[in-house]
């Protein structure tokens, strides 16, 4: 669930958090694309070929014929570009599309051994925990490492270099404009407003947030939102995932309440309402509560067109 906190703060306290809720994220709420783009002249992929990824320069002398994933979102990626054919194993929170071949490999405990055991040509990561990367390259294994997004371009950028290292160079690029496409749309769609729509994000039920330097934020600032994280004392030395406090979020007042803990926590629009003092926010009281799928809450793949889209709705909703 908790793959920003997990892989942009790694430093602070909610990533531990974020390992505990992990395994309960549902990715059955809403389906993804499983497209594969038609190949053209100038956007395939010639191997050998090299990616310059987060890691340097990633060298591949073919297509890659057994792909290992320790990124639910890079999983999601390769499903959407069309390269689910290649795809050999996938780490344990990898659980969507439901047809991922998913392993007992940890993406947060690496081990070599287990990784090399399925025999990979190509390894994607998130996060070089352990000096992985390294540790695979020595056993002459490909490694593509694709960070935490901290922008939308960092989503599209993400996407063209898994369809380098994939041989789906097309597809990636008809992805990219596809996001770029709906993102615009949802946009264009939202009314302006005087001043921006306060929000706070809840990562958990002890009220670790998100600012709007966040990827999250910026997401949301394309609606016209800005989050009531932004002013907590150590908001930026927590690298953009703050703890609140209940009264701090009482005080503050926000328009909105999104929820990221739906499933690992169990939080609704009812547990929050009933938290003591909470019955006087605006966002509860016009009941302002958006409901999201962890996994859709916390990764940077194709499905933050449906983040966008139920925010947005539910914008358009209070509005009426």
């Amino acid at each position: 669930m908790r793959a920003y906190t997990r892989q942009l703060s790694a430093a602070v306290a909610v990533t531990a958090l974020a390992a505990a809720c992990a395994a309960c994220g549902s990715s059955q709420a809403n389906s993804g694309s499983s497209g594969s783009g038609s190949a053209d002249s100038s956007t395939s992929t010639a191997f050998p070929v090299t990616v310059v990824a987060a890691n340097g320069s990633v060298h591949l002398t073919s297509k890659p014929r057994a792909i290992v994933s320790l990124s639910p979102t890079a999983t999601e990626m390769l499903y959407t570009l069309g390269a689910g054919s290649q795809v050999k194993a996938v780490d344990s929170d990898s659980d969507y599309p439901t047809n991922a071949p998913k392993t007992k490999l940890s993406a947060y405990t690496p081990n070599v051994e287990a990784i090399a055991a399925y025999k990979p040509d190509l390894v994607v990561i998130s996060n070089n925990i352990d000096g992985i990367a390294a540790k695979l390259k020595a056993l002459s294994i490909p490694v593509l490492e694709l960070p935490a997004a901290a922008t939308l371009s960092d989503v599209y950028a993400e996407f063209t270099q898994l369809g380098e290292a994939t041989g789906h160079l097309a597809a990636a690029k008809t992805e990219d404009a596809k996001l770029r496409t709906e993102i615009g749309q949802i946009v264009a769609a939202e009314p302006k407003h005087a001043k921006p729509l306060t929000y706070y994000w809840e990562l958990d039920q002890t009220y670790y947030s998100v600012t709007s330097d966040t990827f999250i934020g910026h997401l949301l600032k394309l609606l016209g939102m800005k989050s009531i994280a932004d002013s907590a004392k150590g908001a930026a030395k927590s690298g953009g995932y703050p703890q609140l406090s209940s009264e701090f979020i009482v005080k503050a007042n926000p328009d909105y309440i999104i929820l990221a803990d739906t499933v690992c926590c169990h939080q609704t629009d009812v547990t929050v309402a009933s938290r003591p003092g909470w019955s006087t926010i605006t966002a509860v009281k016009d009941h302002h509560i958006v409901l999201l799928n962890d996994d859709i809450a916390s990764r940077w793949g194709a499905r933050i067109v449906v983040l966008l889209q139920k925010v947005e709705a539910a914008i358009k909703s209070g509005a009426q």
